[in-house]
């Protein structure tokens, strides 16, 4: 029997429980249109970009959260231009440019005689390290994030299904995109002390995963995948205290753990309903889509 009320008397514990559980709803959000993109493979790429840019930044004596963040947004919006030729896929293109940043960022930890610390938290994350400072970045980037995805909430979702014929009804495309890149980097930088670069990904795909084996409706997916995402994080916390195991791996194993589970039941759920194995799906039409700006 799990004593929750144990660990939360300790400080570090309890900020820890807030950086996991926002950052596990801030993923979980942002992940939903990483998935639907079909650029699941994002996520470990810009981690490891953003890693080049951490590490370029202390070399230059720049503030972490700047340095990763112009670094991060800059990868981002290579990434999105490079894909928009049609000849390099979009695996393709955030291979090339994430490995580079992260090959730049070991490059010169193995060359520079003067860095002196230890990239270990940005690689492995470090919830039992969380300041009240990365607390507060985290809330912004979730506020922030929060606020986008509701003002710009069709557009998006145009241009998520159909970003070829989005521009046509008036969507900006090239926008929209860059604000995507942007709330992309922002979210993997204030995560990747968290999570770290090796478990970041998984943050930002299973949740939405999840969510979309359980609904086909866009906004409930959003919201079931925040949701999801939050409560791997605070669940994963109290696993990892009463496991004693790293924390973000706990979140992960937790969260590989439901994805299992959900995808027993819905395909037991289909099975049972049509007398047939495997998941219903229903692709999206393109009156479905245009009624969504009527």
């Amino acid at each position: 029997m799990i004593d929750v009320m144990e660990p939360l008397q300790f400080e570090f514990f309890r900020r820890a429980l807030f950086a996991a559980t926002m950052v596990g709803g801030l993923t979980g959000l942002v992940g939903v249109f990483v998935v639907l993109r079909r650029m699941s493979y994002i996520g470990h790429g810009m981690s490891h970009s953003v890693f080049g840019g951490a590490v370029v930044g202390y070399v230059a004596g720049v503030n972490f959260y700047v340095a990763a963040g112009v670094w991060g947004f800059i990868s981002a919006v290579l990434i999105n231009q490079t894909t928009r030729r049609r000849q390099i896929g979009a695996d393709a293109a955030i291979g090339i440019i994430t490995t580079a940043s992260f090959a730049l960022g070991v490059a010169l930890i193995s060359r520079a005689t003067h860095v002196t610390r230890n990239f270990d938290a940005a690689l492995f994350g470090n919830l039992l390290g969380v300041s009240n400072s990365d607390l507060w970045i985290i809330a912004g980037v979730l506020l922030l994030t929060a606020a986008a995805v509701f003002f710009f909430y069709k557009q998006l979702l145009f241009l998520t299904f159909d970003s070829e014929v989005a521009p046509i009804y008036g969507v900006r495309a090239g926008w929209l995109d860059s604000l995507f890149a942007l709330v992309l980097a922002a979210t993997i930088i204030a995560s990747i002390r968290i999570m770290g670069v090796t478990l970041i990904a998984a943050s930002l795909v299973i949740p939405p995963v999840i969510a979309r084996l359980l609904t086909d409706r866009f906004a409930r997916m959003l919201v079931l995948s925040t949701v999801v995402g939050a409560a791997q994080g605070f669940v994963g916390m109290f696993l990892s205290y009463e496991l004693d195991i790293a924390s973000g791996a706990s979140i992960v194993l937790l969260s590989a753990g439901l994805f299992v589970v959900t995808l027993l039941f819905v395909s037991l759920r289909q099975w049972l309903r049509t007398g047939r194995p495997g998941i219903a799906t229903r692709q999206t039409t393109a009156a479905e889509r245009q009624a969504l700006f009527d």
